[in-house]
């Protein structure tokens, strides 16, 4: 081989290798690019996937909430609203224009021209709730986030209290003058005329005792109400003949006949303190409002995996329009009878609150001049209370 031969081959060998170099890093290049793009498609993809977990979560909690959450942009048009929102206010307006009741579309109204939240509240629908708003400026573009929340709950519950305290302190106020009366009547001479004297003395001790039986069913009605005790295993049976006993002499005072009837039921998980408190009121509930000549029945027995306890007189009875409310505090069907009774406006209100801490419920039955039957169902130990009860 000449020498030019070999040259020519060298240089062909040379530009072989430089083309195979050459092709070995464009390849190294391309599986670099390659592998940088998966990078970035999977850094995406994950971005994307934690984008979209992150609306979930958020759009779970917004939808899992008690109020009601809309966000509205600056043209006025819905941009989010929870299902709360549709809750509250029967439909999920598309513009702050559609917002009902108007009070909350002027709220948006005002918080979207200012920057400053505006709270409002408004009744709405039928049965009438009430509810509370607060509209909140969002950015500087006059987006506006409104939360509504019901409070219909917490009015009811605040209108009741302002009632009892009302109550009471009419209640309380009553013997509390016609003790002072007595007293400075006795203090200005009459207590030197006997017969007088004997009269105001009576009226003191009767006073005194009307006011010992409101403070005593205040207590115990305060106490109810953050439950009772379940621990004991209570025999209604037993409860009941007890406390016939105790009332006997008071039905015989009143010539009212009284009769227990009692089958040996089961046992009910409870606290036999406020049990013998539920049935004591009932029986001297019967006594008071039934006349001379008429008769109580108490009878415990059982219906499925229910002990009941029903108290049956043969009184005055109740008006059909006043049997719903005859468990409310101080609700009296006849306060002219109940004050002479002596009765507080309480004991109804008193057994509606022990049989539902004890899982049951009371329901009465009544006619006028022919009766009443007030029913108490408490489930038995080791019972599982019906779905809907208490």
């Amino acid at each position: 081989m000449t020498d030019v031969a070999v040259g020519a081959l060298g240089v062909l060998v040379g530009a072989v290798v430089a083309v195979g170099i050459l092709d070995a890093r464009q390849r190294g290049r391309l599986r670099s690019e390659r592998v940088r793009a998966d990078h970035a498609e999977a850094s995406l993809a994950s971005e994307t996937r934690s984008s979209n977990e992150a609306l979930e979560v958020r759009a779970t909690i917004l939808s899992s909430m008690e109020e009601g959450v809309a966000l509205f942009d600056a043209a006025g048009r819905c941009a989010f609203a929870n299902d709360a929102l549709a809750r509250h206010l029967g439909s999920t307006p598309d513009r702050i224009d559609a917002l009902l009741p108007l009070d909350l579309q002027r709220a948006a109204r005002r918080a979207s021209a200012g920057d400053a939240p505006v709270w409002v509240e408004a009744e709405t629908g039928t049965p009438p709730r009430w509810l509370r708003a607060t509209a909140q400026p969002v950015g500087e573009d006059g987006s506006v986030m409104l939360v509504v929340r019901d409070v219909t709950d917490a009015r009811r519950l605040e209108a009741i209290r302002r009632d009892f305290v009302a109550n009471a302190s009419h209640e309380l106020k009553t013997p509390v003058a016609s003790i002072r009366a007595a007293a400075e009547t006795l203090r200005d001479g009459a207590i030197d005329d006997p017969p007088a004297a004997y009269r105001f003395t009576e009226q003191l001790e009767r006073e005194a005792l009307r006011l010992s039986r409101i403070v005593s069913d205040l207590l115990d009605l305060s106490r109810l109400e953050t439950g009772s005790d379940l621990a004991e295993r209570v025999h209604m049976d037993a409860i009941a003949a007890d406390e016939v006993e105790r009332l006997e002499d008071r039905a015989a005072e009143a010539h009212v006949r009284i009769a227990l009837h009692a089958d040996g039921v089961p046992s009910i998980n409870g606290s036999a303190r406020d049990m013998a408190l539920l049935v004591r009121n009932l029986i001297d509930n019967a006594v008071r409002y039934t006349p001379a000549g008429g008769s109580v029945d108490v009878t415990v027995t059982t219906r499925d995996d229910d002990v009941l306890v029903r108290v049956a007189d043969t009184g005055v009875g109740i008006p059909r329009r006043d049997l719903p409310r005859v468990f409310e505090r101080f609700y009296r069907v006849d306060r002219a009878r109940s004050r002479e009774t002596g009765g507080t406006g309480l004991g109804l209100a008193i057994v509606k609150h022990v049989a539902e801490n004890h899982g049951g419920d009371v329901t009465v039955e009544s006619e006028l001049a022919a009766g009443s039957t007030f029913e108490v169902r408490i489930p038995q130990a080791g019972a599982v209370p019906a779905p809907g009860g208490p």
